[in-house]
């Protein structure tokens, strides 16, 4: 299998700092038809999201499961479903002594996209992150997959390495999936014309 990796706030929808409430998620612009692209291309779409209002006392892990809810249901209305939903709870400079720790799983390491690889048997090789900050980049990199920077303002560091490049750049995740396609069928091409040119070598050898 394999699969989407999507950060949440800035990519997936509006971004809004540390916002828990159902009431105001907004998918970002075409969003929903550039997840309905994706799925179509038979990805898996699985959202990766650091959450670190939870180490900062901000909201409790229990205030995500309506985010996640809502999430569900602004997708369904064109006709996409998640796969997956992880979020990494943890911050180094928390206030909750538990969740104030530096983990594996917070991008841009990339421990979430490792355990949605384990739990539902997905080629990360196959795989994209798509994500609106080098962190992302990161993580999908650090995972390997291929991935995508939504260009839209919110990376203000660009800390630039090998690592944090991403292999394709989008204003938005509508443009991001088009990319995505078009690799693949760019992919899908060379292999048949490589298979193709094969078998004729093949033959003309006999």
């Amino acid at each position: 299998m394999r699969a989407i990796f999507l950060d949440k706030d800035g990519t997936l929808v509006e971004d809004v700092p540390y916002n828990v409430n159902p009431a105001l998620m907004e998918l970002t612009w075409q969003a929903g038809q550039g997840l309905q692209l994706l799925q179509q291309q038979g990805y898996a779409l699985i959202v990766v999201t650091n959450q670190s209002g939870v180490a900062r006392g901000l909201f409790t892990e229990a205030a995500l499961d309506p985010v996640q809810h809502r999430l569900a249901e602004r997708l369904a209305q064109y006709g996409v479903t998640l796969d997956g939903f992880y979020y990494c709870p943890h911050c180094p400079d928390g206030v909750v002594s538990r969740y104030a720790i530096a983990c594996t799983c917070r991008k841009p390491m990339p421990g979430m996209l490792l355990r949605a690889a384990y739990e539902h048997g997905i080629d990360l090789a196959h795989s994209w992150m798509i994500g609106d900050i080098l962190n992302d980049v990161e993580a999908g990199r650090r995972a390997g997959c291929r991935t995508v920077l939504i260009d839209n303002g919110n990376e203000t560091e660009w800390k630039l390495s090998a690592q944090r490049t991403p292999h394709l750049t989008a204003p938005n995740l509508y443009a991001a999936a088009t990319l995505i396609a078009a690799a693949d069928d760019t992919r899908t091409h060379f292999a048949a014309t490589g298979a193709g040119a094969s078998a004729g070598a093949g033959a003309a050898a006999s």
